[in-house]
């Protein structure tokens, strides 16, 4: 490589010599009807390009150059460095001084324009970095990034990022192992916290110049700050769902304390009754005791099936068991367990056996039936309607069960399907706050959207079941056969 940028050096310092003497040439040729000023101003054209083109050495040879032959050509007595005229030695000195001071002009422009566009070129890389750095906040992508541009800049033979602390990893360009001997140019990636990686250049060329070194080691600097935000952003992340997490346990371990302490204390109290020796086996109190365990027994499994079923969607492990189901069965099914609870309401079902068979999980749409039925047993008053509905629309199955309880502000209606998340008669009403949480998580599992919205008269919850499943579509029910 050094015997290559000498060969191109020397090229330069040749041509120029060979463009001056071209010019002489011709100049040579016409010096009978050329003054001899007007010969020196013609020698400043080639000698201004010269510089401006090859550089300042060569100027300065050229100027040199020029001057002697100026002085052996055009200069009387010709073919001589003699001079023997005060005018022309002076012509002489002012034009060495004129050659020299102008190809120093040129050269320090040159220097000075590639200055510029060095600085020019390291602003461009560097805003081009920081943009690509801007916002990231995963340290592989960062490495990653980092020696992309590492490697535009050194042009290396490879380049190695590697990252220490957490998770410790190295990035490599190629994708290759690195050469085996030592990197050429190495610089830590360094914050105020310490050292957080490393970055190995290995460059079989000539070697690193000082801008280079320069613009790498900012490159390095940039990345040890979008390393740390990186990190900063994590622990804040990590923060904020502790935090959060936090929250959620004490608004559980409250609402679950509260919840469980009156069925439990109704359950003790009955049980206390029947084992004593004050209530007779054959006392018409007895049959109202044991209808209070068994109801605020089935309420305590309500309550702890939410709280595993939320724990459930939460930790990604709620998956449908499907099968081809028919929705009027599952409604029925419903109705029929919680017709204890709907006693004080109307209800008004409206789910033929003709509808088609939805691919569902029986168990989990029994919850989700079972939620919004309670949901419109808690908040209606009594004696008001809760309708079911049920129809086809398009590719999915529609269902609409509403009640006449009292509307939900149109900010919230998105909000009431947060955990623990109440705004209507929260202090008169028992629960947990995640039923509708479930039910949303239920029927977001089997691709289905669920909805509320207000009604003219009350609250409709809305949700959608597709027919299609794995690209089939329902199978048809066989026909009842009259047999004799």
């Amino acid at each position: 490589m050094r015997n290559l940028s000498f060969i191109m050096r020397s090229a330069q310092y040749f041509f120029a010599f060979f463009v001056i003497a071209f010019v002489t040439a011709v100049l040579f040729v016409l010096r009978e009807a050329l003054d001899t000023t007007l010969v020196a101003l013609l020698y400043l054209v080639p000698l201004g390009l010269v510089t401006a083109f090859l550089g300042f050495g060569p100027g300065i040879a050229s100027a040199l150059m020029t001057f002697l032959a100026f002085n052996y050509f055009f200069i009387k007595p010709y073919y001589t460095f003699a001079v023997h005229r005060p005018t022309d030695v002076v012509i002489l000195v002012i034009f060495l001084i004129v050659a020299i001071v102008i190809s120093q002009l040129v050269g320090r422009m040159q220097v000075s324009l590639a200055a510029a566009t060095a600085r020019e070129r390291e602003a461009t890389q560097l805003y081009e970095l920081s943009a690509a750095l801007a916002g990231l906040h995963d340290e592989l992508v960062i490495a990653q990034i980092l020696a992309k541009q590492v490697q535009a800049v050194s042009q290396g033979e490879a380049v190695e990022v590697s990252i220490v602390g957490g998770k410790p990893f190295e990035f490599n360009l190629p994708d290759a192992s690195p050469p085996q001997r030592f990197p050429e140019w190495v610089v830590p990636i360094e914050a105020a916290r310490g050292v957080l990686g490393t970055i190995r250049v290995w460059r079989t060329g000539p070697a690193l110049t000082s801008s280079e070194k320069r613009l790498l080691q900012t490159f390095a600097s940039q990345g040890a700050v979008a390393l740390e935000r990186a990190r900063l952003a994590q622990a804040e992340s990590r923060a904020r769902v502790l935090e959060e997490s936090d929250h959620l346990k004490s608004i559980l371990l409250s609402s679950v304390s509260h919840e469980l302490r009156t069925p439990l204390s109704t359950i003790k109290a009955a049980a206390s009754s029947l084992r004593s020796n004050e209530i007779n086996w054959d006392s018409p109190v007895r049959p109202e005791l044991i209808a209070a365990i068994d109801d605020e027994a089935d309420h305590l499994n309500i309550l702890v099936g939410n709280l595993l079923d939320m724990s459930r969607i939460e930790s990604g492990a709620l998956k449908p068991k499907r099968e081809w189901n028919i929705l009027a069965e599952i409604v029925g099914s419903v109705l029929a367990r919680m017709k204890h609870l709907t006693d004080g309401h109307r209800l008004e079902v409206d789910v033929s056996e003709n509808l088609p068979l939805v691919p569902v999980d029986y168990v989990q749409m029994e919850q989700v039936f079972t939620n919004l039925l309670s949901n419109g047993v808690k908040y209606a008053p009594e004696n008001t309607l809760i309708r079911v509905q049920a129809f086809v629309e398009n590719d999915f199955v529609h269902v609409v069960v509403g009640n006449q309880g009292p509307q939900i502000p149109q900010e919230h209606l998105e909000r009431i399907f947060d955990k623990f998340f109440r705004i209507t008669a929260a202090d008169r009403v028992t629960g947990t706050g995640l039923g509708l949480s479930i039910c949303k998580g239920i029927v977001e599992a089997h691709n289905g959207r669920l909805w509320a919205e207000n009604v003219s008269d009350g609250l409709a919850f809305n949700f959608t079941l597709p027919l299609i499943w794995d690209g089939m579509s329902p199978p048809k029910l066989p026909m009842d056969t009259e047999t004799e």
